[in-house]
């Protein structure tokens, strides 16, 4: 029989709409209401200074090692926003902006990254599921709940995060096969910032764009400007309303890059020139917006100056709040890490309990027998 040939006509698009000088592309500028982009920019805004801030506070020794998210704000918030408070927000690790948006408390973030499992709850109002640090198991969670909506007949959308890096996983491969086949109406943004820690992107795939693995999985696919919220937000509006119709999944692909080391345990200089990360600063997100708002003539220089002291407020209120919660007996109370594993305590770890009460018990007797007798050397 002779070869022949199967015709595969689908294309990738690369979106930019506003470049890294603030100049933007009429034709494909969306009309987005003023006080719309007035809270875009804010919550671009807190993300950034609270990750700036944890940074101060993680060399300080006042918080763990955590990864830094500056620089990718437009790809969370530019997604983020065009979610409805019931559908489903599915984070990795990098989406700080967007999951302020969502609600979350700076101090659930911040206890969170100081070894607090308690900062993970999500706020009661939402459908968010926890921060994820292991690399795209959060990936078949949110298809599992794409097709659960789908059994149940609901049109929300779940819109679910992870890393260029993380897009080598066999985790992410099977999640986006199960989302194709099922019609899963999961939005899939990919944050590329073109470093799995240390490799780069050229060593993780020989392909051009993560985006264009949407072709094999026979869904939509897309790569934007990642620094441009514009472009994000209108790649993934487009999404959203593509599977809020029962119409399946998308990949999305933001282009950007990390402002900072990996982790706060990673040295980026190792593997990172200095020409280059100056070069990708002068793309950075938050800036070209905030010009973008003042020649829009939606937000003034003064403007800008009263949201970054708000902005400062509200993070130094939760630093102060999450740093007295941190002291609190039942974020200090040892048994939290037995007692809600088991609805139905088994006898090993009921053992285990016991023991450690019996611990707790006499470590309590040995600090009072101490006080005690520093009183008594006190009073003599």
């Amino acid at each position: 029989m002779p070869r022949k040939v199967l015709e595969i006509e689908q294309k990738i698009e690369y979106l930019s709409i506003l470049d890294e000088n603030a100049n933007v592309d009429k034709e494909l500028e969306p009309d987005i209401p003023a006080e719309q982009l007035k809270s875009m920019y804010k919550y671009m805004l807190l993300g950034r200074r609270c990750d700036e801030r944890m940074l101060k506070m993680q060399r300080q020794g006042r918080l763990g090692t955590f990864p830094q998210s500056a620089g990718h704000e437009a790809i969370s918030i530019g997604s983020a926003i065009n979610l409805h408070q019931d559908d489903w927000h599915v984070p990795a690790y990098r989406e700080l902006a967007g999951m302020l948006y969502r609600g979350w408390p700076i101090e659930n973030i911040i206890l969170y990254w100081n070894g607090f499992e308690e900062g993970t709850a999500p706020p009661e109002h939402v459908n968010d599921l926890p921060i994820c640090v292991p690399l795209a198991t959060q990936l078949p969670h949110a298809v599992g709940i794409g097709m659960a909506m789908n059994y149940k007949k609901e049109k929300n959308v779940v819109m679910t995060y992870f890393g260029d890096g993380a897009s080598s996983e066999g985790d992410c491969h099977e999640a986006l096969n199960f989302a194709s086949v099922f019609k899963a109406p999961v939005v899939f943004v990919c944050l590329n910032n073109q470093y799995a820690i240390s490799v780069p992107l050229s060593r993780q795939m020989s392909c051009e764009t993560v985006a264009q693995r949407a072709i094999a999985y026979n869904m939509p696919g897309i790569r934007v400007d990642g620094n441009d919220v514009l472009a994000v937000y209108v790649a993934t509006k487009e999404a959203v309303e593509r599977a809020r119709a029962g119409y399946g999944p998308s990949l999305i692909e933001g282009l950007t890059y990390r402002l900072t080391p990996h982790t706060t345990a990673d040295d980026p200089k190792k593997y990172r020139s200095e020409a280059e990360t100056d070069e990708w600063a002068k793309k950075e997100p938050l800036i070209r917006f905030a010009k973008y708002l003042q020649n829009k003539g939606v937000m003034t220089a003064e403007d800008l100056e009263k949201m970054e002291a708000e902005v400062d407020n509200m993070v130094k209120t939760a630093v102060a709040k999450a740093e007295e919660m941190a002291k609190s007996e039942e974020l200090l109370n040892p048994f939290t890490i037995i007692d809600h594993v088991y609805a139905d305590m088994p006898q090993f770890l009921q053992e285990q309990r016991d023991e450690l009460a019996e611990l707790v018990k006499r470590e309590a007797a040995r600090k009072e027998k101490k006080n005690a007798k520093s009183e008594t050397g006190a009073r003599s």
